[in-house]
C-alpha cells in the first residue's frame, strides 16, 4: 500500500505562485509514475501533469503548460508541483496519484493510489 499526503495549498491572488508537495509512505515511489489531478466544484477531475517513474519524462495539460512544473525527489519520496502565474481558473482541489503503469498517464483510472487532496484558491 502507498499512502499519499498532499500539502501546500492555500489562498493566493492571481499571478502568485504556490508549491504543492505530495509525500508518500508505505512504499518507495521510485518505480511509480506520479500525477497531479484537480477538481473544481461541479466539474470532473481533470489531469494536470504526470511524471514517469524515472523523472525523465513529464506531460502537462495545455491549460497549465509553461506555468506549472512537476518534479520528484526520490530520496525524500516526495513529488512536487510548482505553480506559477496562477489564475482564478486554477482554483480546485489538487490530488496526487501514483501508479506502476507507464502508459495512459493522463487518465485518472490508471492510478491505484490517491491522496486526500489540498485546496488551492486563486482570487482575482
Amino acid at each position: 500500500q502507498v499512502q499519499l499526503v498532499e500539502s501546500g495549498g492555500g489562498l493566493v491572488q492571481a499571478g502568485d505562485s504556490l508549491r504543492l508537495s505530495c509525500a508518500a509512505s508505505g512504499r518507495t515511489l521510485s518505480m511509480y509514475s506520479m500525477a497531479w489531478f484537480r477538481q473544481a466544484p461541479g466539474k470532473e477531475r481533470e489531469f494536470v501533469t504526470a511524471i514517469n517513474w524515472s523523472g525523465g519524462s513529464t506531460t502537462y495539460a495545455d491549460s497549465v503548460k509553461g506555468r506549472f512544473t512537476s518534479s520528484r525527489d526520490k530520496g525524500k519520496n516526495t513529488v512536487y508541483l510548482q505553480m506559477n502565474s496562477l489564475k482564478p481558473e486554477d482554483t480546485a482541489v489538487y490530488y496526487c496519484a501514483a501508479t506502476l503503469n507507464s502508459i495512459r498517464l493522463a487518465l485518472a483510472a490508471t492510478y491505484d493510489y490517491w491522496g486526500q487532496g489540498t485546496q488551492v484558491t486563486v482570487s482575482s
